[in-house]
Order: structure tokens, then C-alpha cells, then sequence
């Protein structure tokens, strides 16, 4: 059997990132290592700060999709997931005996893709559905969507394409609309077919499927990785605070979008929250994002989901590049430029090779003789102005003075009245 790497996992800021798992994720600070349960984390974490959350939300909710996470559990503890998990539709699919960090077996009870030890699922979920509550900003970006918890991996890497399989169409028998798979096949090697043919059947029920790129991407390493190259697929690769690849994203032809995946908050087993590097929790952030149009939309198939968020996105090159595919996912772009779905992004925006839209009539100045006419014309109406205020000035003072001095006597040789200056 084809094993499936954990190389998802990110590591610490200070450490390699292609590790399997890391020793502890980096925390909420940066600093810190990540504890379960966790701190709670107050603020509003910086990929959501990019987000107008009011705008996004009269949009969509998320309300009535189900996302399937196919991970390592999600902790239904956690309270804000324990409204958003539908733990009865969960599964636990691993070939071997579930057990605690300590080594002892879980209860059967538990088995249901309900409990998560290390953590990575329980992120996963968080950044896609977690529900709002009081002293934290963090929040997921479809808080009404549903998640659908299947444990198909450990921290030992002990899932398997076959299991894998297995979680798709579990997800799909579940009523899943979107799937998030943040995992990827060792060595690039292309597994099982049996994986392909799972994948396939879920993108004929027009199921979302977003998957992460990978982490092994430092010195631009490019390399096809299993099931994000498959067709049909939305691979999500990292980006920074500056919509630019992180240094450890994977990059591709497969690479269909990017998405925020350095120092991502999200909730953690127990409670509180931490922060975490990788491509792992760029994916689950798109998949929100394919919640939102899949419950705004529900006549929509899942290619014109896809091709709607990657038109959308925020992009310095014309069309499609290796490192971030279409460009940086914008949450509310893909919700309010939505008027009629398309099939397939085209190239529009950005630097060469993109046709030029049409740019609307627009008056960006005048002309030199223009301008030498209008200021002549305020030379003239200045200049009238100036003298009907000085002549009417001086009407009023001489009206004043006569005022003053009283009628003049008769004389028996009358002069003529002058006509006054101001008159005509």
C-alpha cells in the first residue's frame, strides 16, 4: 500500500519544514510551543483581518453544506467546533487501534473521527467552520457550514491511499459538498488508482474538493504532489502577508490558487488556540470560502465553484503562474462578483498577456489651450467685477456726502445735473 506523508504538518518557524511532525507547532505568539488546550487567542488574526467577515457574511454563512475534513480527528471539546461538528456522521478509518497520547486505547465511543491527538485536524476544521464566541476574534470563515469528521491519519503517518479512498466516499455517502484533504503522497509518487477513482466519483456528485499543494517547495522545488495534481482538484498553495508564495509552498502547473498559510490561528484539542505554518491550513481556508458560494449557490457545479474562486482572486500577473496558480483567494470578491458562473477562469487582469479591458471615458485633464482660455475668461468676469464693485463703492459715498450736506439752494442760473459714472 501507497503510505501517505504526513509532510503537511508544518514545523516550527525555527525548524526544518519538511518534517513528518513537528515537536510542537509554533503558538499563537510565535514563540511559545502550542499546548493542548491552548490560550486563547484575543485578537482578530491577521488572515482574517484581510477580510470585510460583515460584507462576506450577507453573502453567505455557509448554512447547509457539509464539509468533510479528512484528517487526523477533530475535537468536538473544542467549543467552538463542538456546534459545528456532526459527529454522528464521523468515521475513524486507520487500519489499527485508535489510542490516547498516552498509549491507551479510546473507548469505541470515540471512534467516530471525534477525537483528534494531534491537533492537525482539529485546525483544519477550525479555520473552515469555526463558530463565533466571546473573547476571541478568531473565527471560521463558514460559521454555519457542517463539518463531517473522518480520522483517515496519525501522527505516525499511518493512513494509506487505500484509507483515504475510503474517506472520499464515506464523505460523499455522508452528503458532503466540500472536501478538504490537507495531506499529501510521499515522494511525489502517484498512488493506488483506487485513490484517483474515489476523487472522480465524488467530482461527478459535484462535490468540492480542495487539497493542499505541499510544503516542500524551498529553492522553488517543483514536483507533482498526490491527490492535489489530480485533475479536477483544487490545489492551494501558501501565501504571506504579501500575497507572495510562502518560501516553503509548493509550486506547479497543478497549482490552482493560494491562500494565507503562515502563522494561521485556529482552534486547537481542548480549547484556546494556537498558530501553525503550512499549506495545510491554506486549503481549509479555501474550502470555506467553496462552503460560502456552495450554500449561496446550490445550482452551481463544483467547476464553476472552482473557476469562480480563482477568477476572483487577487492576482500581478495576467493569468495562471507556478507558485500561486490564479492568485491569492479573496473571500468577498468570490461572494459579491457572482452574477453569472463560469466555467473556467480566464486570463483578465495583471501585467502582459492579458487582453485589456475596455476602460471607461474618462476626462483626465485639459489641454494647453483649453486652460489658456478658461483662465482668460476669469481675467474678464474678475476683471468687471472688480470695477462694478469699485464705481458702486463709489456712488454710495458721494450719495452719503449729499446726504449730509443737505439739499443745495436754488440759484437763478440752475446747472445741469451731470450724469453720475455708474450710469448709462
Amino acid at each position: 500500500m501507497t503510505h501517505l506523508y504526513r509532510r503537511l504538518l508544518a514545523a516550527p518557524a525555527a525548524a526544518a519544514l519538511a518534517v513528518v511532525v513537528p515537536a510542537g507547532p509554533a503558538a499563537a505568539n510565535g514563540t511559545d510551543q502550542c499546548t493542548y488546550p491552548g490560550k486563547t487567542y484575543e485578537g482578530r488574526p491577521w488572515a482574517l483581518q484581510r477580510v470585510l467577515l460583515d460584507e462576506l457574511w450577507k453573502q453567505s454563512t455557509g448554512k447547509g453544506v457539509r464539509v468533510a475534513v479528512i484528517d487526523t480527528g477533530v475535537d468536538v471539546k473544542h467549543p467552538q467546533l463542538a456546534p459545528a461538528v456532526d459527529a454522528g456522521s464521523g468515521r475513524n478509518l486507520l487500519d489499527r487501534d485508535l489510542k490516547d497520547a498516552n498509549g491507551d486505547k479510546l473507548e469505541r465511543g470515540s471512534e467516530n473521527g471525534t477525537t483528534d491527538t494531534v491537533g492537525h485536524g482539529t485546525k483544519v476544521a477550525g479555520i473552515i467552520a469555526a463558530r463565533p464566541a466571546k473573547g476571541t476574534g478568531f473565527v471560521g470563515l463558514a460559521p454555519e457550514a457542517t463539518i463531517i469528521p473522518i480520522q483517515q491519519n496519525d501522527a505516525e503517518g499511518h493512513g494509506t491511499a487505500e484509507t483515504l479512498a475510503r474517506a472520499v466516499d464515506h464523505a460523499v455517502a455522508e452528503g458532503a459538498g466540500v472536501i478538504n484533504i490537507s495531506q499529501d503522497t510521499a515522494n511525489a509518487v502517484e498512488p493506488t488508482p483506487v485513490l484517483k477513482q474515489a476523487i472522480d466519483r465524488a467530482l461527478e456528485r459535484e462535490v468540492v474538493i480542495v487539497a493542499s499543494a505541499g510544503n516542500d517547495g524551498m529553492g522553488g522545488n517543483v514536483k507533482k504532489t498526490y491527490p492535489a495534481s489530480y485533475q479536477g482538484v483544487l490545489a492551494v498553495a501558501s501565501s504571506d502577508r504579501n500575497n507572495e508564495r510562502a518560501a516553503f509552498s509548493q509550486s506547479g502547473d497543478f497549482v490552482g490558487i493560494a491562500a494565507p498559510g503562515v502563522d494561521i490561528v485556529s482552534t486547537v484539542p481542548g480549547g484556546g488556540h494556537c498558530a501553525d505554518n503550512g499549506t495545510s491550513f491554506s486549503a481549509p481556508y479555501v474550502a470555506g470560502v467553496a462552503a460560502l458560494l456552495k450554500s449561496k449557490h446550490e445550482d452551481w457545479t463544483q467547476e464553476q465553484i472552482v473557476a469562480q474562486i480563482q477568477q476572483t482572486a487577487e492576482r500581478s500577473v495576467a493569468g495562471h503562474d507556478r507558485l500561486v496558480g490564479w492568485g491569492v483567494v479573496d473571500p468577498v470578491r468570490a461572494l459579491t462578483e457572482d452574477g453569472e458562473p463560469i466555467e473556467k477562469p480566464v486570463a483578465r487582469e495583471g501585467l502582459s498577456g492579458a487582453e485589456a479591458p475596455t476602460p471607461a471615458e474618462l476626462h483626465l485633464g485639459e489641454t494647453a489651450d483649453e486652460r489658456n482660455a478658461r483662465l482668460a475668461t476669469y481675467v474678464v468676469v474678475g476683471g468687471a467685477i472688480l470695477v462694478a464693485v469699485i464705481v458702486g463703492g463709489a456712488v454710495t459715498v458721494r450719495d452719503a456726502r449729499r446726504r449730509a450736506r443737505g439739499p443745495e439752494p436754488e440759484t437763478g442760473n440752475r446747472r445741469a445735473e451731470e450724469p453720475s459714472a455708474g450710469r448709462i
